[in-house]
């Protein structure tokens, strides 16, 4: 809970889309999000869609017109190299199992990996964009 004029919580993230309705059926598809509300934003112009998933929000965005992705920025590493944000990532209790799902769902797998400290797997979404999922040693 925010206690002072100066805390502060995760609210977000904004993904840009070429198909708002191609990925809203992805998300709700392959990571259990549901459709909050639609807008339409005329200053941009921009259509968007806000889903949540419990008290996780994502807010896709379409604009036409919008310039597509380069090839970096859907490799996770080569990614890096430009100055941004990267990716959003997930919590989740069993990286592996969650894995298996999604590719089940028809995710793309970029990769699962297992640290000292941890595990994560990468994925697109059918855009491009980078997911992340974590799952820390106990």
């Amino acid at each position: 809970m925010l206690s002072g004029p100066t805390d502060f919580a995760f609210h977000h993230v904004g993904v840009s889309v070429p198909d708002l309705e191609v990925s809203i059926a992805w998300y709700l598809r392959v990571l259990g999000f549901e459709v909050q509300r639609r807008i339409q934003i005329d200053a941009i112009p921009a259509k968007v869609a806000i889903l949540e998933r419990g008290a996780m929000h994502v807010e896709l965005f379409q604009v036409e017109g919008a310039a597509p992705s380069t090839e970096d920025r859907s490799d996770v590493h080569g990614d890096l190299h430009t100055y941004g944000n990267k990716h959003v990532a997930f919590v989740v209790r069993d990286v592996h199992a969650l894995a298996d799902e999604l590719r089940q769902r028809g995710a793309d797998i970029i990769s699962v990996n297992d640290f000292p400290h941890g595990s994560n797997a990468f994925i697109h979404d059918n855009s491009g964009n980078i997911i992340e999922f974590v799952q820390a040693e106990s």
